[in-house]
């Protein structure tokens, strides 16, 4: 990064950021919106001045999403940072307020500067992509439950084709599913709407398990696979990727995913394992080796993820769909 003379810390809450400039110790409270954005920069200017520094502040969602956009648009250096980062970095700490927070913010950004990277906002796509994803997974968890919920009723009554709670119960069902397909038609949508999204998209559905949702989570958590390098890093980032654990001359312990990852990335890539393994003739023939060399059902269903990882990221590097072997060999 540039050589930065001070750093702002933003605490961002729902309604209210907290903005803390290191080296000067001053704290002051601004609204979550466009007119407090306006103040906040008016408020640094008049501060600093001239001097060249940078806002810092954790990524909170929807949250910090409008001051991300603000300060982007205005091409002003910002990073958003991983609120895990900033936390293990404190040390110890026994209060908590908004104020000190900013404070905590401000230290580490000006601690870790020559190692932090600027941010920059997604693409209005991408953006969108993510927040159909959002909420389509929350529309399944709410079919799940009234489908839970209308199975059971069902159990109990004798005649649940004539009860008033199972009718509405299914007509909630079909509602949301209704509602459900029209997301992923709006998903299809986006992703035409841009070449370099559909080419990606194609690639990814010539891989066996890999389906529509898998292919749109990876096209938005990797920013059409401009922010990983390789599958190893983005495995890492999923949970997937297993880690030595070793102390000393006695304490050595077997290699194990670390529980810190993207939840939902790992659990789509465990359904999509499943899958490759009664449908990718290599794939079951791969996991019934591990399983014949010992290997928990477990730990080789991880190899088959990391594996689908790796044929992700070599058809987007190739630019052309997977092949299996005794076809390529044909």
């Amino acid at each position: 990064m540039k050589n930065y003379a001070d750093v702002i810390g933003i605490d961002v809450s729902k309604l209210t950021i907290d903005a803390h400039i290191h080296k000067k110790d001053v704290h002051r409270l601004f609204s979550n919106n466009t007119k407090g954005f306006k103040k906040l920069l008016s408020w640094a200017e008049k501060q600093l001045g001239l001097i060249l520094y940078f806002y810092c502040f954790e990524n909170t969602g929807n949250y910090s999403l409008n001051l991300s956009i603000y300060l982007d648009e205005r091409s002003i250096d910002y990073v958003e940072e991983n609120p895990l980062l900033i936390k293990r970095s404190a040390g110890i700490v026994r209060s908590k307020t908004d104020k000190l927070d900013s404070a905590m913010i401000a230290r580490y950004a000006w601690l870790h500067r020559e190692e932090l990277g600027l941010s920059s906002v997604r693409d209005t796509r991408h953006l969108e992509l993510g927040r159909i994803l959002a909420f389509r997974d929350q529309l399944v968890r709410n079919r799940t439950g009234m489908k839970s919920s209308l199975k059971e009723l069902k159990s109990l009554l004798s005649s649940s084709s004539t009860d008033l709670c199972c009718k509405s119960i299914q007509r909630s069902i079909t509602y949301i599913t209704k509602q459900i397909l029209t997301l992923e038609n709006r998903m299809k949508e986006l992703i035409k709407s841009e070449d370099c999204l559909e080419r990606n998209f194609k690639l990814l559905n010539s891989i066996k398990g890999v389906g529509l949702i898998l292919s749109c989570q990876l096209l938005y958590h990797t920013s059409n696979f401009n922010r990983f390098n390789s599958w190893r890093q983005f495995s890492n980032y999923c949970g997937t990727a297993p880690f030595e654990y070793s102390s000393g001359t006695s304490i050595k312990r077997a290699h194990k995913c670390h529980h810190i990852g993207d939840r939902k990335m790992k659990t789509l890539l465990s359904l999509a394992s499943v899958s490759a393994i009664q449908c990718d003739s290599e794939l079951k023939l791969y996991y019934k080796r591990k399983i014949a060399e010992g290997k928990p059902k477990l730990v080789a269903l991880n190899n088959v993820r990391n594996k689908i990882l790796a044929r992700v990221f070599s058809v987007i590097k190739r630019g052309t769909p997977y092949v299996e072997l005794h076809q390529y060999a044909a």
